[in-house]
């Protein structure tokens, strides 16, 4: 406990005296859900990036900045991010080690390999699944933590923990949100994917935890096809007069989702008594704006902290970044706040799965011994015309939680 109190202090400090200095910031730098890219990726040449920082302490920050395609282009907002934090802070003890991964399994295995023999004493990222679970042993052999940003819970484990957006809390937590109001029998829309096996896990668990129903759950293809007939099939037991499901939980990202609805609408789901679920994926503000998702409820972290975050970055940099940039920023930030602790004992598994977590751009968070994370997370209703209402706030503390 006196541990847990001593990081959580670190990082309200620091987090209280950052200080914007996009000038110095602007000078040094070149210009979701969740989000993971299945298989290896096209890759270039690989890139060699200076270190960025002054201080005595070496954080590498392992991206696939050669990968070809959006991946790429995800990397350099992740690296972006990732200075950002360095530079809010107020002088932190670390130096940033960018290496590039090549978007595959051999070029993170290197990565790691030449950060940990310069001296890294925490590895942030890598993002693809297979490039953290290469980076993985490599890491361990070495003491060396690693926080990822793979949204694939497989590749978690003893020092490898991730702190993307997993479907676990999205799903327990709006599942939750919706027995206390009373909605007490489930259908579900998954993806045949992991991401589908883990939401269908997280909701049959919750659902039993508080003696709710699942009465049928559908599955379409991982790329969004037979999402017709998915829909079709569990709007014949959600419609008529008395709907044997009274929610459908459809946590997917807004590609599928779109093509679900109209399906939906078309078989009788009576959307004003039947609620629609949704997940963090939802947070896109094309899909928000669909007329069929008004009234629906999801579980993401309060918005305001990504505008505050995304309209800084925007300041910095002139684009948009990417929804998955502030785990980038955040796992920074967490480097910075815990390099003022002693060498040996900054980044141990005692300091980084202390249960009173930290607090970040997208709130609470918290990492448990098997490498997983865990948010405390907003329920959010969407408006007619789109945008969304706060309906519960996001808990400040894990003290007392109950999800």
């Amino acid at each position: 406990m006196r541990q847990a109190g001593t990081a959580a202090g670190i990082w309200r400090k620091l987090r209280r005296g950052a200080g914007l200095v996009g000038c110095l910031l602007a000078a040094s730098c070149a210009g979701s859900g969740g989000l993971d890219f299945g298989g290896q990726q096209p890759a270039g040449p690989v890139q060699t990036f200076e270190t960025v920082g002054s201080g005595s302490v070496k954080v590498a920050l392992l991206l696939p900045m050669s990968a070809g395609g959006g991946a790429g282009k995800t990397a350099k907002a992740l690296k972006e991010a990732a200075e950002m934090a360095l530079f809010e802070f107020n002088n932190p003890d670390i130096v940033l080690v960018p290496k590039d991964t090549g978007g595959t399994a051999a070029g993170a295995t290197a990565a790691a390999q030449a950060a940990i023999a310069e001296g890294a004493e925490l590895i942030v990222g890598p993002l693809f699944a297979q490039s953290v679970a290469a980076v993985g042993p490599v890491a361990r052999n070495a003491n060396v933590p690693v926080i990822a940003f793979s949204t694939d819970s497989n590749v978690a484990g003893r020092g490898v923990y991730l702190l993307s957006f997993l479907p676990n809390d999205d799903i327990a937590q709006i599942v939750d949100f919706a027995v206390s109001k009373r909605l007490a029998s489930f259908g579900a829309l998954l993806p045949e994917t992991a991401y589908g096996t883990i939401a269908e896990g997280a909701l049959r668990q919750k659902a039993g935890e508080k003696r709710a129903q699942v009465v049928m759950v559908e599955k379409y293809a991982g790329e969004g096809q037979g999402t017709a007939e998915a829909a079709q099939r569990i709007s014949a037991i959600a419609k008529g007069a008395n709907p044997k499901v009274s929610a459908i939980v459809m946590p997917d990202g807004p590609g599928p989702v779109r093509a679900l609805l109209p399906a939906l609408v078309q078989n009788g789901t009576d959307l004003k008594r039947v609620k629609l679920l949704g997940s963090g994926q939802w947070d896109d503000p094309a899909l928000l704006r669909e007329p069929a998702l008004a009234g629906a409820w999801y579980a993401a972290p309060d918005p305001s902290g990504w505008r505050d975050f995304s309209s800084r970055y925007q300041a910095i940099y002139g684009v948009q970044p990417p929804r998955i940039a502030t785990i980038a920023y955040d796992a920074v930030s967490l480097a910075a706040a815990l390099a003022r602790q002693p060498k040996g004992e900054r980044y141990t598994s005692e300091l980084l799965t202390n249960s009173g977590g930290f607090a970040g751009v997208d709130g609470i968070f918290r990492f448990n011994a098997s490498g997983l994370n865990q948010r405390g997370l907003a329920i959010l209703e969407i408006q007619p015309g789109g945008g969304t209402r706060v309906i519960r706030a996001a808990p400040t503390s894990f003290a007392g939680a109950n999800f």
